[in-house]
């Protein structure tokens, strides 16, 4: 049997994503922005960005690692040059950095985002706008709004490639009303005969 893909407009672009099982009880379309190329990223990053455009963004947040083109992009479409990282993997100069834990879909781990110090008079009272490549079950989302909003900035907008499914909606609450997104795509269910049915809840 072949390869399980999904078709999905992401903005004006169409692209066909594996389909890969997480477990027994679940698989996802994957998304993965650093295999996407260049002109689809630039694409991307120009119709997110004027989707953006209205909040006036003084600067753009994401998070490590699949976020950075993206964040790359919006911020070069929008005119601005700097953007900012929430890692999850420690570095040398996040020794002592901001931290929020955060779970993801993706990982099965618990992790921490980490935010250089540096940094915050970059976010401190600026218009902030998050971006990601996908919001699923919100984890990332709500920790680096937690995160962020700590440290005194002022989040305007969220946007992202896809949702998910609509997990995210209850986890982020009042907060999922500032999500912006090019497209969304289900999670997948087995449906008992061998295949897989889609499940637009999560």
């Amino acid at each position: 049997m072949g390869e399980r893909r999904y078709s999905v407009a992401i903005g004006t672009q169409r692209v066909e994503l594996p389909v890969v099982s997480l477990s027994d009880q679940l698989a996802l379309a994957l998304l993965i922005t650093v295999d996407m190329g260049v002109e689809f990223m630039s694409q991307a990053g120009l119709e997110l960005a004027d989707i953006l455009r209205p909040y006036d963004v003084d600067i753009v947040a994401t998070v490590a690692t699949m976020g950075i083109p993206l964040a790359v992009e919006v911020t070069r479409h929008l005119g601005l040059d700097q953007y900012v990282i929430l890692h999850k993997t420690p570095k040398i100069h996040l020794a002592d950095a901001v931290a929020e834990p955060v779970r993801s879909i993706t990982t099965d781990a618990d992790q921490r985002l980490l935010f250089d110090r540096a940094r915050i008079k970059d976010v401190q009272g600026k218009r902030v706008a998050i971006v990601d490549d996908v919001i699923s079950t919100g984890a990332s989302t709500g920790a680096a709004l937690r995160l962020l909003r700590g440290v005194g900035a002022n989040i305007v907008a969220i946007g992202t490639l896809v949702t998910e499914a609509s997990l995210w909606r209850n986890a982020l609450g009042d907060d999922a009303l500032m999500v912006r997104a090019l497209g969304s795509i289900p999670v997948f269910r087995p449906d008992g005969a061998g295949g897989l049915v889609e499940d637009w809840v999560g």
